[in-house]
């Protein structure tokens, strides 16, 4: 990966819309050869993909949760993460060496739909020992593009 590539991929997490025409220019670079190298980070997983980011309260899931996991050691980590994963309002998970064992991002419309969603769904997960939610007041730094 070279300079030109890292100027790529910075426009594009700052706008994933542009034309391979505009991107070119925006590099400042010929759009065959643009198109060549977009498609070889494409190919090679670099670009593992291209989406709009929503605004969740736009659309009725404003009310956002961190939960810290922490399961049972006998516990099974696929059954809880096939679980997991069935979710919708689970829109991120991490698993983690130490305590706690899952850092898990959750979206919802208002805090009753997140009581719900925990009492019936969350904690009735295999394996979960603990739950901890935190509730968050204000986004200070999100969905910021990676260094280049």
């Amino acid at each position: 990966m070279d300079a030109i590539d890292r100027k790529i991929l910075a426009a594009l997490q700052l706008d994933g819309r542009l034309t391979v025409t505009d991107l070119a220019q925006h590099i400042g670079l010929s759009a065959a050869p643009c198109h060549r190298r977009l498609r070889e980070l494409e190919r090679t997983g670099v670009i593992r993909g291209y989406r709009a980011v929503i605004d969740g309260a736009a659309v009725g899931h404003g009310f956002e949760v961190h939960l810290a996991i922490t399961m049972d050691a006998e516990a099974s980590v696929e059954a809880f993460e096939a679980g997991l994963s069935e979710i919708p309002e689970v829109v991120h998970a991490d698993r983690l060496f130490g305590e706690p064992d899952y850092f898990v991002r959750v979206m919802t419309a208002d805090i009753e739909s997140f009581q719900h969603l925990r009492d019936s769904k969350l904690s009735r997960l295999p394996g979960v020992q603990r739950l901890v939610s935190t509730i968050v007041m204000k986004k200070v730094v999100d969905n910021r593009p990676l260094p280049t």
